[in-house]
């Protein structure tokens, strides 16, 4: 799959800039996008949140064990979780301009992100710290795709071949749009992939000098179809042109 994708989106996806040089103004610039990426990211996938609930999770006025609303609120405990792994992917995207392999740092990494986006559940008493160790162990499906994601078993064998995939890649393009893809395609979480790959693709961007880039919740159908016909068809043009298109756009600003 990576290898027959790789050059349809070389073909239609921006050439990468030059790796930044001054890492504290990259982490800066990532951190103003911090606000917009929650708002998007967290409304593709259902979550009602405002800009006032996300920069006040951001300031620490969530108090999950003083405010009963705060415990209970689902929208609130995705907020701050997508806040507690924006800081976890913004170490990890440090660790990379300081020249670490980008394959390496988030096969290492990813499952700190996903501990993080959860946390604010397993604080709560939704979820059992023992929930978020590892992968899934069940077959998981995606409302409305025809895509069925692989099975547990399989997942164990296709998230390590993607991590090596990134870490052996020289087109920053090709890993941050097939990294994307193949791990939502893989679903290796019961809940959180969509919010993870999009970390893994700004990730990946980073490692290439791109702007951090937010996918909009007002493309969302655009965005999904996308995703729709490379799971199903194996087409990965419309996803490639799709971002691109974002990235362009972005770092033109």
């Amino acid at each position: 799959m990576w290898h027959q994708m790789r050059g349809v989106v070389i073909e239609n996806f921006p050439k990468a800039s030059a790796i930044p040089t001054d890492i504290k103004a990259y982490m800066k610039a990532v951190e103003e996008h911090y606000a917009e990426d929650a708002y998007h990211s967290l409304s593709i996938e259902g979550y009602r949140v405002t800009a006032e609930l996300i920069e006040r999770v951001r300031d620490g006025n969530w108090n999950p064990d003083g405010n009963e609303a705060d415990r209970e609120a689902r929208n609130a405990m995705a907020a701050r979780g997508y806040y507690q792994a924006f800081q976890a992917v913004k170490e990890s995207i440090k660790k990379i301009l300081a020249g670490k392999n980008e394959g390496e740092v988030t096969d290492t990494d990813h499952s700190d992100w996903y501990r993080e986006l959860f946390a604010p559940s397993v604080v709560s008493g939704i979820l059992k710290p023992s929930d978020l160790a590892g992968y899934r162990n069940s077959q998981v499906y995606i409302k409305g795709s025809m895509h069925t994601p692989l099975s547990a078993e399989a997942v164990r064998e296709a998230i390590p071949t993607l991590f090596e995939l990134l870490r052996n890649e020289d087109n920053a393009g090709v890993r941050a749009v097939l990294g994307h893809f193949i791990f939502v395609y893989i679903h290796p979480y019961m809940d959180g992939n969509g919010r993870i790959g999009r970390f893994l693709f700004n990730t990946m961007l980073a490692s290439g000098g791109y702007s951090w880039t937010v996918i909009p919740v007002g493309q969302r159908d655009a965005y999904m179809a996308a995703l729709e016909r490379a799971s199903v068809d194996g087409d990965i043009c419309d996803f490639a042109r799709f971002l691109g298109g974002l990235v362009e756009k972005r770092d033109s600003l």
